[in-house]
C-alpha cells in the first residue's frame, strides 16, 4: 500500500510502498477514502524538514543539548551517529482520516467490516491506503455524512473541545481570532450552540467566508477593537478562542483587548505565548490551552488499550467530541464543503506539500486540503524488496535471517550491528504497522518485509529469527520460533512472568530433542570489548570477587510504555535484568540469595530507586544501586570489581582502570562506547555457522531471568528471596 512520510534529513515528503498493517488487539483496519492535511501541524514538519542542519539545530537548542549530554557521557561519534540515525527516519504523515472498516482486531465488538468510520491520531490515522486505528480513536459515520466531510472529524472534535473550554453558553458572544480551518470550524459551533461570534482575520476572504458560515460580524484584524466594542455593546467578549496559527503573540493580545472583564481566553492555535499582563490581570481573564481533541488525548490506557472513561466523570471524551461533531455534519450546522478548497490523490501528496508550505510553482490561497484513495488496492501484508527469493539453503554456515519488530533499539542499536558481519542472508523484517519494517529492510537489505509474524516463524528458508518487539511479545514469540526449528535471538527480557519463562524452557527442550537450537538473549554487557580485561583480572586472583554496580538510570515518564506492567514490566524486568546478567557473568557463578529495599520517598517510582545484594554460589557477593533520581548529565553506569588485592573501575564503558600492586592501568575510549552490541551478535553468529556452543548457556539464561524475577520480589517486599 502506499503511504505518505516525510523524509526530516533530506527535507522531502515522499510516497513509499509498505506493507499493509494488520490490527492488534483492540483495533481495526480501515480502507482509507479520505485524508485531511493539516496546514497546520503538518506544514511545521515539512518546514522543519527542508531546514538546514544548522536550520534544524538553531530551532530545536533541547535536541542540541540532548546531543551534547550524549557526547559526554558515550563519546562524540556515539552521539553524532545516533543524532543522524534518528534524523534518517522519515516521519509519517497525517491524523485525520475516514473510511471503510475491512478488518478487526481481537476483542472489538464495536467495529464490524463495511462500517463507515471516522479516525483520528497522529501515528493512527496516517495518510496511507489502509490504517490500523485503536477502538477509542474511531467513531461511526451517520449515513448523511460523506466520508470526505468525515475526515475533517479530528479537526472538528479539536474545534469543539476548545469551545467547550471557553464555557460560552446561549447567547453568549464569542471572537475566533483566526479564521483558518480551525477557526471556521469553531465559529459554526458557536453558532450551533447559540452563542453571537465575531470572526477576526488578516485575509478579507477567509472574513467573508465566516460571514457566510454563521459569523454574526467578522473583521480585519485593524478593526477587530472597534467590531468588538460595537459588538459587545461596550461590555467586552464573553469568551475569545484563538484559533490563529503564527509565531506572534498578537493574537493573545487583542484577546485580551476584547475580552470582557473575566471572561475567557483559549488556545486552540499554535502561537507565540507572551500573554500582556496588564489588560489580563486587570480584567482578570481566564486563560487556557486547549489540549488537542478532548479527554483521552496523549493517554495511552485510552487511546491504545482502549480503556474509556465512564460518562458520569468525564462527558466528553476525544471520541465522543468525534462523535458530536459527525452528528453537527450530519444535522447541517456545520458545512465543509465551502471549506475544502484543494483535493489530491494520494499519489499527488509532495504536491499537497508543496501547496501549503509555499513552494508551490502557482501560488494559491488553500483551506481545507483532502487526499484521496483508491478502494481498489490490494490488503498485500508482505513487500518483497529484492527481487524473488533465493533457493532455499539447507546448509547451516550462513545465518538466514528473519526480524519481528523494527523499532528505535532495532534499528538503531541491533541492525547496525549485525550489518557489519558476516554470514547473514536478510530473509524479511515484519513490524505491526509496516512502514518501519520497510524502512529497515530498505537500509539494512532484506529482502522483503512484512506486517504478519508468520512470514517469519513459518518460513523455511529462515533459520534464526531476531526478536525485537515490546517485552509482552518476547515470550510467545521466542517460545514459537523455537517449536518452528529456528535459532532465537531475543533482546531482554527473555519473559517477564515464570509461567512464560517455563514456556520458553519447554519450548526449548523440545527443540533440542530434534536438533539442538542456540537461544540467547540480548545480554550485550558481559561482551563489551572493557570486560575482557576485567575477567581476565578475576581469573588471575583466583578468588571470588566482591562487585559494585551503580546505574543512574535517569527517569521515564510513568505513561511510557515499559512502566506498563503489561506491555513492559517496569523497569526491573526491562532493564536491570542486564545488571543482574552483568554480575552473575563476573560472579562466574550462579545467584543463590538475593536482598533488596527500594526508596520509599520516591513514591510511585519506587520500583525504579532501589539497592540490592546478591550472593552467588561460589562465595561471590555483588550490589546493585539503580536510581531514576540522578542528574542526566552524569555518568550511566559505573562498575567496581574487587579480588585479590586488585581493583577494577569501568565508567560507563569508556574508560577502564585496572589497579595492581601499587600500579595502574587505563583503557580508553574516548570517542565511542561499546556496550557489545556488535560483539554479542558476532558471538550468536559464529555459534550457528561454526556449530559451537552456546555464547551463554540456556540454563544460564533461564537463571537470570528467574533471578531478576526474584530481584522484583525482593525490591517489592523488601525481604530476602532464596533462589533454587
Amino acid at each position: 500500500m502506499k503511504q505518505v512520510v516525510q523524509n526530516i534529513q533530506k527535507g522531502r515528503t515522499e510516497i513509499v510502498e509498505i506493507p499493509v498493517p494488520k490490527p492488534p488487539p483492540g483495533a481495526v483496519l480501515v480502507r482509507t477514502a479520505a485524508s485531511v492535511v493539516s496546514v497546520g501541524t503538518e506544514r511545521m514538519v515539512v518546514e522543519f524538514a527542508a531546514r538546514s542542519l544548522l536550520g534544524k539545530a538553531r530551532s530545536r537548542p533541547d535536541l542540541v543539548r540532548q546531543v551534547l549530554q550524549k557526547a559526554r557521557r558515550e563519546g562524540m561519534l556515539s552521539a553524532v551517529d545516533a543524532a543522524f540515525k534518528h534524523l534518517s527516519r522519515p516521519m509519517a504523515l497525517g491524523y485525520s482520516s475516514a473510511g471503510v472498516v475491512v478488518e478487526v482486531g481481537d476483542g472489538v465488538g464495536e467495529f464490524h467490516p463495511g462500517d463507515r468510520v471516522a479516525c483520528a491520531g497522529g501515528g493512527h490515522a496516517v495518510h496511507a491506503e489502509f490504517a490500523s486505528v485503536p477502538v477509542n480513536l474511531l467513531a461511526p459515520i451517520p449515513g448523511t455524512v460523506s466520508l470526505e466531510d468525515a475526515a475533517f472529524a479530528t479537526l472538528g472534535a479539536v474545534a469543539l473541545h476548545g469551545f467547550r473550554l471557553s464555557e460560552a453558553g446561549l447567547g453568549e458572544t464569542v471572537g475566533v481570532i483566526g479564521l483558518g480551518v480551525l477557526g471556521l470550524l469553531t465559529v459554526q459551533i458557536a453558532r450551533a450552540a447559540g452563542c453571537r461570534v465575531l470572526g477576526v482575520d488578516l485575509d478579507p476572504a477567509r472574513v467573508k467566508l465566516a460571514r457566510q458560515l454563521g459569523a454574526e460580524a467578522a473583521v480585519a484584524r485593524a478593526d477587530a477593537g472597534g467590531a468588538a466594542r460595537t459588538f459587545s455593546a461596550s461590555r467586552g467578549l464573553d469568551a475569545v478562542i484563538v484559533c490563529a496559527d503564527t509565531a506572534s503573540s498578537d493574537p493573545l493580545v487583542l484577546a485580551g483587548e476584547i475580552a470582557r472583564d473575566r471572561g475567557r481566553v483559549i488556545a486552540v492555535g499554535a502561537t507565540g505565548m507572551t500573554i500582556p499582563r496588564k489588560p489580563y490581570y486587570e480584567k482578570e481573564i481566564d486563560f487556557r490551552v486547549s489540549r488537542s481533541y478532548g479527554p483521552g488525548r496523549y493517554d495511552p490506557l485510552y487511546e491504545e488499550a482502549g480503556v474509556d472513561y465512564p460518562i458520569g466523570y468525564v462527558r466528553w471524551t476525544e471520541q465522543r467530541n468525534l462523535e458530536a461533531f459527525l452528528e453537527l455534519l450530519a444535522a447541517g450546522k456545520v458545512k465543509m464543503a465551502p471549506i475544502v478548497t484543494h483535493r489530491f490523490a494520494v499519489e499527488d501528496a509532495p504536491k499537497a506539500y508543496a501547496l501549503i508550505s509555499g513552494k508551490a510553482k502557482k501560488k494559491e490561497s488553500f483551506l481545507g486540503v483532502l487526499l484521496t484513495y483508491p478502494q481498489d488496492a490490494a490488503l498485500e501484508n508482505v513487500v518483497p524488496l529484492r527481487g524473488s527469493p533465493a533457493p532455499e539453503i539447507s546448509s547451516e554456515n550462513t545465518v538466514r535471517l528473519g526480524v519481528l519488530g523494527a523499532g528505535s533499539f532495532a534499528t538503531l542499536v541491533a541492525l547496525p550491528a549485525v550489518a557489519r558481519i558476516r554470514n547473514v542472508e536478510k530473509i524479511s523484517i515484519v513490524s505491526a504497522g509496516g512502514l518501519s519494517a520497510k524502512l529497515a529492510a530498505r537500509d539494512f537489505g532484506f529482502e522483503r518485509a512484512s506486517t504478519d509474524p508468520v512470514d517469519v516463524l513459518m518460513d523455511p528458508r529462515i533459520n534464526t529469527v531476531g526478536i525485537f518487539t515490546r517485552h509482552h511479545l518476547h515470550a510467545g514469540l521466542t517460545a514459537a520460533a523455537l517449536r518452528n526449528g529456528k535459532h532465537v535471538f531475543c533482546e531482554k527480557p527473555l519473559a517477564l512472568r515464570e509461567e512464560e519463562l517455563a514456556e520458553i524452557e519447554s519450548a526449548w527442550r523440545e527443540a533440542a530433542d530434534v536438533a539442538p537450537r542456540i537461544l540467547m538473549a540480548g545480554f550485550n554487557r558481559r561482551f563489551a570489548p572493557l570486560m575482557v580485561p576485567i575477567r581476565g583480572m578475576i581469573a588471575e586472583a583466583g578468588e571470588a570477587p566482591v562487585i559494585a554496580i551503580r546505574v543512574n538510570a535517569g527517569p521515564l515518564p510513568h505513561d511510557h510504555w515499559t512502566q506498563d506492567p503489561v506491555q513492559g514490566g517496569g523497569r526491573i524486568l526491562g532493564e536491570a535484568c542486564h545488571f543482574v546478567d552483568l554480575l552473575t557473568f563476573l560472579a562466574g557463578a550462579m545467584p543463590t540469595r538475593i536482598f533488596a529495599s527500594n526508596a520509599a520517598a520516591f513514591g510511585v517510582d519506587t520500583e525504579d530507586n532501589f539497592a540490592a545484594t546478591l550472593e552467588f554460589a561460589n562465595g561471590a557477593v555483588g550490589s546493585l544501586v539503580y536510581t531514576s533520581a540522578g542528574d542526566r548529565a552524569f555518568s550511566k553506569e559505573r562498575v567496581e570489581v574487587f579480588c585479590g588485592e586488585r581493583v577494577a573501575v569501568l565508567d560507563d564503558f569508556r574508560m577502564l582502570e585496572i589497579w595492581r600492586g601499587g600500579a595502574r592501568k587505563t583503557w580508553r575510549s574516548r570517542l565511542r562506547q561499546d556496550k557489545g552490541h556488535r560483539a554479542v551478535w558476532d558471538a550468536f553468529i559464529r555459534t550457528i555457522v561454526e556449530g559451537k556452543p552456546a555464547p551463554i548457556p540456556a540454563e544460564e539464561l533461564f537463571a537470570v531471568t528467574r533471578a531478576t524475577f526474584a530481584l522484583l520480589e525482593a525490591v517489592r517486599e523488601k525481604t530476602i528471596v532464596q533462589l533454587k
